[in-house]
């Protein structure tokens, strides 16, 4: 019995393995890129999404202004702003409401 327990799983397994990177094909074949976006995207945008951006940008900050004298020291202070500072502010606040992939804006 127990032989044939371990012969299913693995067989099961092995047929998952197989089949599961053929699903995902079909599946994102099937999506389509819709431009319109739905009110509840809007929703948690705004109501969600929007207040955590706020909140980082005001965390990168803090962490950017007691970083500074190192990356200073290191020469990538530029960097340290672009990533701490610029890339929440403008994830947050330039992006269209609603649109949550992130937009290649000044080089970051």
């Amino acid at each position: 019995m127990r032989k044939i327990t371990k012969r299913s799983i693995t067989f099961f397994l092995i047929a998952a393995l197989i089949f599961v990177p053929f699903v995902t094909t079909a599946v994102a074949a099937d999506q389509t890129q819709d431009d319109e976006i739905s009110a509840g995207a809007m929703t948690v945008d705004l109501l969600l999404v929007r207040p955590v951006g706020i909140v980082s940008v005001v965390f990168g900050t803090a962490v950017f202004i007691v970083s500074l004298p190192f990356s200073a020291l290191g020469g990538n202070a530029g960097n340290a702003a672009k990533k701490l500072v610029a890339a929440p502010f403008n994830y947050t606040f330039t992006r269209k409401l609603g649109h949550f992939e992130e937009q290649k804006r000044g080089g970051y």
